[in-house]
């Protein structure tokens, strides 16, 4: 039983560590190795793939050098880069060191496979402590802080990490291959809805009204104690019954489902059933080691050589012994280890065979994960449907959970279901109770004589470094002092960007409360913020001309006293192929004027046009004025040397603008846009 509690929290912090690594690898596809929008899509899938397609020789290199270590020298440089990420100013540095770490965290995870029949209780630990500790982070991980803190909570779980793999493990037994086959799909299902804070929240803030528009929600985490509870409970208590087999994958395929739909207010169903469904279908693999006394077949449809082996890797009834080592039969030096007698001791060539069965499960199942993932959100680049993705690995998840078949007796849990479930949810209950309320606007003493508004490309918090810069955007916004912000390039928990909730971030450090509209999916989009109420938001979606990513434009009036209203629409416009977007700036256009009905408007984004293009003119002829020509030539792309005039803010005729800027920064590949406007007399 110790050892088996060793293996379950050595997997479980391992599993942790990957997943920071991940968090930062991903976007760095997209924001280091290529520019998303700009760089082939393709180009960058095969990047992410190729490492994913190298790991599958990994179980080769199991059986040369051995289990032991491979694994543990694959463990150290796991740790190692994961340490040396918070340290790293980004750039390339920072892309190959965690494409090293990302390459040693697979490796690690197939040496463990190796090794251990039972991965279940500690890939679900893992997943769920992750999910937990990420929402007590507020969704913005200790990989990318750099204060004292971040660093000794950080070592120590390294430390443990390591001391873990370095401690000896039980013998394995036969099975497990299909518990392992899942981990990949699991952590992509995981990562995309069933555990992903960003995702709750952002599903909480849909729910504050009723017309698919998302607003800063009160204690917005709350669904992630529910769904990390639900998970964990489901994935430690081992299989139902008969017919309770079924409901597990039902629901997981529901929320997959549900998820599929782009509905904002369908996210938090979607994240409590995929949740419960997940754990469900991991508890229906827990069956390593089964066994019957007539050293029969076990759960996973393998022979044990020698008879049955229980799940420590014990002898059977007829006395055979069913592991050689904790390697699975394989030796330290790499090759089968030689009982006294001068042959191999019984059960050691099954139990080779099984180590390598479940490393190339573990290889296959990730090879799931980087298709599902590049698949999924490659399509707001090369425009085909990918609603499909999240169902497809959501079934596969429930064939291969299904067909596990029951099992005679499994070894006892390692974990104390309960009370497990018990701590874990405590943890991400602390999240919600220790959630910043969200500032309310007020109309301080009447109407304001200037509004200052800042437009800003934010490029989903990601510097042009490659790095996650909240501070240096809320530093860049802060120094204009605005009334208003408008943002663009939002995301509120994509997996390939890390999962974490930007707009709700910087809201907090900015102390604005948002109105969010999404564009391609409930969780990007565009977002208001405002020092003053905010009324009767509307959205349109603009039409596609072909572009693959959406496009939409939020419209809120601001309620600044006394009667006196102003009116603000933010866009992003996505031009199609070698084209302008003349259309949807039409549209953006007619609908602004038409929203505004009278009072003054401001139109401003990411719009991707220059002065005197026709999309540009679009805005001119529908009566709006440049609120940035006096300060022309002001260009705002890229960040590092601007050559475009792309982020742009038009006025009403009654609105007088001074001081525009763009002022200088690297916290994303734009400039931010700013200017002070002066209210027509009341």
């Amino acid at each position: 039983m110790r050892y088996r509690l060793l293996t379950t929290g050595s997997l479980a912090l391992g599993v942790i560590l990957f997943i920071d690594v991940l968090r930062v690898w991903l976007p760095g596809i997209i924001t280091i190795f290529g520019q998303a929008a700009s760089t082939p899509a393709e180009l960058m899938g095969a990047f992410a793939l190729g490492w994913f397609v190298l790991a599958l020789a990994a179980p080769a290199l199991v059986r040369r050098v051995g289990v032991r270590p491979v694994t543990v020298v694959a463990a150290v440089v796991l740790a190692a880069a994961r340490l040396a990420l918070t340290a790293t100013p980004g750039g390339r540095p920072q892309l190959w060191l965690a494409t090293a770490g990302l390459l040693a965290g697979l490796v690690w995870l197939l040496g463990v496979a190796a090794s251990t029949d039972r991965p279940v209780p500690g890939l679900a630990l893992g997943l769920a402590v992750n999910a937990a500790v990420h929402a007590l982070l507020d969704t913005h991980d200790l990989v990318w802080r750099g204060d004292w803190l971040a660093w000794l909570l950080s070592a120590v779980a390294v430390t443990l990490f390591l001391l873990g793999t370095a401690l000896p493990t039980a013998p394995a037994g036969p099975g497990g291959a299909r518990a392992w086959l899942l981990a990949g799909p699991a952590l992509l299902l995981a990562g995309m809805v069933a555990l992903a804070p960003a995702l709750a929240r952002t599903g909480t803030s849909y729910l504050v009204a009723e017309d698919g528009l998302a607003r800063s929600p009160l204690l917005g985490l709350a669904p992630v104690p529910v769904a990390v509870a639900g998970f964990l409970l489901a994935a430690l208590t081992g299989p139902p019954g008969r017919w309770g087999r079924v409901l597990g994958p039902a629901a997981l395929l529901a929320g997959a489902l549900l998820f599929a739909l782009d509905r904002g207010d369908l996210l938090v169903p979607a994240v409590l059933l995929a949740a419960v469904g997940l754990g469900a279908c991991l508890a229906l693999t827990d069956t390593a080691g089964a066994t019957n006394t007539a050293g029969g077949t076990d759960a996973a449809g393998g022979t044990d050589a020698a008879g049955g082996t229980d799940a420590a890797g014990g002898t059977d009834t007829s006395g055979a012994t069913g592991s050689a080592d904790e390697a699975g039969g394989i030796g330290d030096a790499g090759r089968p280890e030689v009982a006294a007698a001068g042959g191999p001791p019984a059960g050691a060539t099954g139990s080779a065979r099984w180590a390598g069965r479940r490393g190339y499960a573990v290889a296959a199942g990730m090879l799931v994960f980087v298709l599902g993932a590049v698949g999924y959100y490659s399509a707001y680049d090369l425009g085909y449907p990918n609603a499909a993705v999240p169902v497809v690995v959501a079934g596969l998840v429930a064939v291969v959970a299904l067909t596990a078949g029951p099992v005679g007796r499994t070894a006892p849990a390692p974990l104390p279901p309960v009370r497990t479930t018990a701590v874990v949810a405590a943890l991400a209950l602390l999240a919600p109770l220790l959630a910043d309320d969200v500032p309310v606007a007020g109309n301080r003493d009447g109407p304001p004589e200037r509004l200052t508004v800042v437009a800003y490309n934010i490029r989903m918090g990601f510097g042009l470094d490659g790095r996650l810069d909240l501070d240096g955007l809320a530093d860049a916004v802060q120094r204009q002092a605005p009334d208003v912000v408008l943002l663009s390039e939002v995301d509120r928990g994509w997996l390939l960007n890390g999962g974490h909730d930007t707009l709700d971030l910087l809201a907090d450090r900015l102390g604005m409360p948002y109105v969010f509209g999404p564009a391609a999916d409930p969780v990007w989009g565009d977002a208001v913020l405002s020092r003053w109420p905010v009324t009767d938001p509307r959205t349109l979606p603009l039409p596609a001309v072909g572009a693959p990513t959406g496009a939409q434009a939020l419209a809120v009036t601001l309620d600044l006293g006394d009667g006196v209203r102003t009116a603000v629409v933010s866009t992003h416009l996505q031009p199609p192929p070698d084209q302008g977007p003349v259309v949807q700036a039409r549209a953006v256009a007619d609908f602004a004027t038409g929203y505004a009905a009278g009072w003054p408007l401001v139109v401003a984004g990411d719009l991707n046009t220059e002065p005197g293009d026709e999309a540009f003119g679009q805005f001119t002829e529908a009566g709006l004025v440049d609120a940035l020509a006096a300060a022309r030539p002001l260009a705002t792309s890229p960040a590092d040397d601007p050559r475009e005039q792309i982020d742009h803010v038009f006025v009403s005729p009654g609105l007088t603008p001074t001081d525009p800027v763009a002022p200088r920064g690297t916290a994303s590949d734009h400039l931010p846009v700013a200017v002070t406007l002066t209210l027509p007399p009341r």
